[in-house]
């Protein structure tokens, strides 16, 4: 019988309808491949412990995703790189490699850290990128003064969240929804992404 986490169960719930039969699938997958793995929650999603960090799952608004730990150990140049994960976008249970290719991942995975090999160190960035507000966002903040005070108080990543949100905006209407959203919540001290930051 599979030891189960009930945190998983409730993140599995709350996907998207296109997303649970993807999670449900790559849960399923795991525990077969390795019925010794331990479910956790970690950064706000499933991830699957055996031995140390083995793999781990997400949903976002429109695609999943599956992440091996040491995938650079695992699959070297061939992981795609578009989305978090080593596969992509992954929309349908049709976008995963095979059952058996992803078997053959996860007892690899397991072999790693049956083995105790480390992931590879991720190399730093040599420079960190230049944070650009967008004029719209800075003329926002000096109209709420309250909102304004929290974004200087925010890490550079969690401006660069709020500034990249609204500088992707494909039309003015979602720019303009987007700039009402974040001054509200700048203006609750709210990171762009609160609703996944643990409580």
């Amino acid at each position: 019988m599979p030891t189960t986490d009930p945190r998983v169960d409730a993140y599995i719930a709350k996907a998207a309808d296109f997303a649970q039969p993807i999670l449900e699938h790559l849960r399923a997958l795991v525990h077969a491949a390795c019925p010794d793995v331990e479910e956790t929650i970690k950064w706000g999603f499933p991830h699957f412990m055996y031995k140390g960090m083995m793999c781990s799952m997400a949903s976002f608004k429109a695609h999943c995703a599956l992440n091996f730990w040491k995938a650079e150990l695992l699959m070297a140049d061939e992981a795609n790189r578009e989305a978090m994960g080593q596969f992509g976008r992954i929309a349908s249970i049709k976008d995963l490699p095979s059952k058996k290719a992803l078997t053959a991942y996860i007892r690899q995975a397991m072999k790693l850290n049956d083995d105790g090999v480390a992931a590879p160190a991720r190399a730093k960035p040599a420079a960190p990128r230049a944070l650009e507000i967008p004029d719209e966002l800075s003329a926002a903040l000096k109209k709420s003064p309250v909102a304004g005070q929290h974004f200087a108080a925010f890490s550079p990543s969690k401006q660069r969240d709020y500034a990249e949100w609204i500088a992707d905006a494909k039309t003015e209407a979602t720019r303009t929804r987007r700039l009402e959203q974040a001054v509200e919540w700048i203006s609750e001290g709210k990171a762009r992404n609160w609703k996944y930051e643990k409580c």
